[in-house]
């Protein structure tokens, strides 16, 4: 399932109106999307209250630290609205498992002076700094009759980080909002100059959102059969264990089967199982076999925030 994470420190950045255009753009496409609003200001939430029910369907998850919810059946692509100021663990939490994150920027020496410090502490986290969590910035209200788009460009490039393009300061945005809509629900002629800055933003963002398989949907890795071993001439068959003269035969034990996780409520965002332990290991360590070891999933376990309690 993927998960795209609209991050900012800096508040009034955009990063609502960033998520919500691209949960409406998934929507648009058929997709069965929630947009998770993580900001205690829940603008997400608020915003959706005033979509109309014959536009497509955006599913909300309020989440906070205290009500913990799971995402709901159906649903195969997240966005994320995270809170400003957003740091440390909070941060660390997020990057776990999302497999992007666009960060909107303002053209101001104090909107990139944040967004610098945020995004020297992304590239400390190693799902960000090895690629396996993409990172892109977005130029948020930016005025086409002047150099911030440039300015934004060079910036970004010296930071080592694409710079998908602006997006123009218009009331369209404003406007559109107040009732519920994106410029992806309006009429293509009435925000043509619009719809042609977020091309290459969508270009960046396809292969993110509909990958063959999400970079943290770890569970469905294929493993090759078992090969058998062939009986060791010093070993009796008669005076082994049946386990092992079933092992050595290529029976492979229900313990080393891949685990197996179907999206279905709670499925992949709940908790993985930690520490569970393995009856085979002691048998194992005793008679080694050539079945590979079963990967873990990448990084650490899911974030208790983005989950409830049973």
């Amino acid at each position: 399932m993927p998960v795209i994470a609209v991050v900012n420190r800096k508040g009034g950045s955009g990063k609502s109106t960033l998520a919500a255009h691209i949960a409406a753009w998934c929507a648009r496409n058929g997709s069965s999307v929630m947009l998770g609003d993580v900001d205690r200001q829940q603008s997400a939430r608020a915003w959706l209250k005033r979509r109309e029910a014959s536009l497509p369907a955006i599913a909300p998850w309020a989440v906070d630290q205290k009500n913990m919810l799971r995402v709901p059946t159906g649903i195969t692509h997240v966005v994320l609205d995270t809170p400003g100021g957003m740091h440390g663990f909070e941060l660390a939490r997020v990057v776990m498992f999302a497999d992007a994150i666009v960060m909107p920027v303002c053209n101001s020496i104090f909107d990139r002076e944040s967004a610098e410090a945020c995004h020297a502490e992304l590239m400390t986290m190693p799902r960000v700094a090895s690629g396996r969590c993409r990172l892109a910035i977005v130029g948020m209200r930016i005025d086409a009759r002047t150099n911030a788009a440039h300015t934004l460009d060079a910036w970004a490039e010296k930071l080592g980080v694409p710079f998908l393009g602006p997006l123009r300061e218009t009331q369209l945005y404003v406007k559109s909002l107040e009732r519920g809509l994106t410029i992806f629900d309006l009429q293509a002629q009435q925000a043509a100059a619009d719809l042609a800055q977020w091309a290459p933003i969508l270009q960046w963002l396809k292969p993110q959102l509909y990958p063959p398989q999400a970079a943290n949907d770890g569970t469905n890795v294929l493993r090759p059969p078992a090969r058998s071993l062939a009986p060791q001439k010093a070993a009796s068959p008669v005076n082994m264990p049946a386990e092992v003269v079933s092992r050595r035969l290529g029976a492979l034990p229900n313990s080393l089967m891949p685990a197996q996780e179907s999206m279905v409520q709670g499925g992949r965002l709940s908790a993985l199982s930690a520490g569970r332990a393995d009856p085979t290991a002691t048998r194992a360590k005793a008679t080694p076999t050539l079945a590979r070891p079963t990967r873990t999933a990448d990084g650490p376990q899911i974030p208790q925030f983005l989950k409830r309690n049973a």
